[in-house]
């Protein structure tokens, strides 16, 4: 059950992209499977992906094709993963690449390859080989809908947005999609994200803008503290805007900075919405922490603690679990000085239970589901945010029945 998430009724075409879903039979239940993206030439394109030591073989073959020319195609595959799959997945992915050449015309290194599903299978080629000519048959402007679908695993509800601003006179479209509903702690970016705009910017520029949205927004989610070997989030720019190129980080790049992390921070939300078996979205916020690396390590440990999650699906006001992770996050306060917040409700102070505090004022704020916890440590001026799931049966169900 998707928390307060709603599915995009129609998406914003971007100038210079093209997509395509269909079912190759990747997919037990014959979903669609294979999404073909096709970028106009000259585009930019910025990428991060997983630091997962056994990443898979598409995120090794992207990587290195992003670092020998501009894409014009990704190819992306939902179902199987093909990861933890040695040399024979590196193959693979390099042959799914030289099929989408062949039948484009483009070369093989313009191919980026991603894969997302179950690790350790071979991924079949042959479907995809056979899928290949009638999915480039498809390519349409304003198929981002279908693509969107084409690329969900265990995901409940499309994730997608449109926004658009102007810049130098000019309409800027950016429009982008993710999937992730498990496995679900991003370590660079998120399990699948696709974001393009038509606005013509520096590639540096356009990786650092990159760099900056996912930091706030795909790194600030957890669902269950699994990296992804998949993980991978691509910006793409088309230039066919008639924006004067954007080279320097002034007013215009500070616009589209601000509105392409908005579309990364409605993403990722999205994931938390649709988390495996999820009923509560939970907002961690961090306050007077010392540093933006201790307010996050406190926020990660409350969000990745199963006891806490439990409580959260339990709609219990246990707040001794919080307060219990909270001194186990290895960093350094003053306990008489800490509070603890749910909602507005302080539940911890003075080293122990807030005096005013009730147990009816926590359970209203437990039975909502949306819930902010609100940790001030008291020893600086920083702070920080992540989102988060409760802990359910359904996902226990979700993901022991996976493969099956």
């Amino acid at each position: 059950m998707a928390i307060n998430l709603i599915e995009p009724e129609s998406l914003l075409p971007v100038n210079g992209i093209r997509l395509a879903a269909i079912s190759a039979g990747i997919k037990k239940n014959q979903s669609d499977d294979l999404v073909l993206i096709e970028l106009a030439e000259n585009s930019q394109c910025a990428a991060v992906f997983t630091q997962n030591k056994f990443c898979a073989a598409p995120v090794t073959v992207a990587k290195k094709h992003l670092q020998m020319k501009p894409p014009r195609y990704l190819l992306i595959n939902s179902g199987n993963a093909n990861a933890g799959t040695g040399k024979q997945g590196m193959q693979d992915a390099l042959n799914t690449c030289a099929l989408v050449a062949r039948q484009s015309g483009c070369d093989i290194e313009a191919v980026l390859p991603f894969s997302t599903g179950v690790i350790g299978e071979n991924l079949p080629v042959h479907k995809i080989e056979s899928a290949l000519p009638t999915l480039h048959e498809q390519l349409f402007d304003d198929n981002w809908l279908g693509a969107g679908r084409g690329i969900m695993t265990t995901d409940t509800k499309l994730k997608a947005i449109s926004r658009q601003i102007e810049i130098q006179g000019k309409v800027i479209t950016v429009t982008g999609l993710s999937k992730g509903a498990g496995m679900i702690q991003p370590n660079m970016a998120t399990m699948l994200a696709y974001i393009a705009t038509d606005v013509a910017i520096d590639n540096d520029l356009l990786q650092q803008c990159l760099i900056s949205a996912v930091n706030s927004s795909f790194n600030a989610i957890t669902v269950d503290s699994d990296t992804s070997t998949n993980d991978a989030c691509v910006l793409m720019a088309t230039g066919l805007a008639g924006n004067e190129v954007i080279t320097q980080e002034n007013a215009d790049y500070q616009k589209l900075s601000k509105v392409i992390g908005e579309v990364c921070m409605y993403l990722a939300q999205a994931i938390i919405r649709d988390a495996e078996g999820a009923t509560k979205f939970v907002t961690l916020q961090v306050n007077s922490a010392s540093s933006v690396k201790d307010a996050r390590q406190v926020a990660f440990t409350v969000a990745h603690s199963p006891l806490v999650k439990t409580a959260l699906f339990a709609s219990d006001p246990n707040w001794g679990r919080i307060l219990a992770a909270v001194g186990r996050a290895g960093i350094d306060f003053d306990i008489n000085k800490i509070q603890i917040f749910l909602g507005d409700i302080c539940i911890v102070s003075n080293g122990g239970r807030d005096a005013a505090y009730t147990e009816e004022q926590g359970q209203k704020v437990m039975n909502q589901e949306e819930i902010t916890i609100r940790i001030e440590l008291h020893t600086g001026e920083q702070s920080a945010c992540i989102w988060t799931s409760d802990l359910s049966y359904d996902y226990v169900k979700i993901n022991s029945e996976y493969r099956s």
